[in-house]
């Protein structure tokens, strides 16, 4: 299951899991001066986390070597369509909050875009 590089824009390595060398597919978009931060689950080309589990930690790692802030940042994961027959398979957008960026803590909260709104963030 190869991705195709229409999902992302570089290949970002970061540490996953106990530091194992980690990718995903990263996009940045900035509409209005909002940056939308968007990770790609590479699937077997990545050798360590995925973006889910990777959480919190690569979306701080992504902030501090693009020069982003946290706390202004939209963050989405991408589930890509890999033209597989299976639908978990299918291509999904996910909105991650995470309670750390406002001095929580706990597990992010996930909500799947709707088809319109991701149309929207490539219009």
């Amino acid at each position: 299951m190869k991705v195709p590089e229409k999902y992302y824009d570089e290949i970002f390595e970061f540490n996953g899991s106990w530091d194992v060398l980690s990718k995903c597919g990263l996009k940045i978009l900035d509409k209005g001066g909002k940056k939308t931060v968007i990770v790609t689950e590479l699937y077997q080309d990545n050798p360590g986390t995925s973006v889910t589990y990777a959480g919190y930690a690569l979306a701080r790692q992504i902030c501090e070597r693009k020069r982003l802030d946290i706390n202004d940042i939209h963050y989405l994961e991408c589930n890509p369509d890999t033209q597989s027959k299976l639908s978990f398979y299918d291509e999904e957008y996910f909105e991650v909050i995470f309670p750390e960026v406002t001095g929580g803590s706990g597990r992010a909260t996930y909500r799947q875009l709707s088809k319109d709104e991701v149309m929207a963030l490539f219009a």
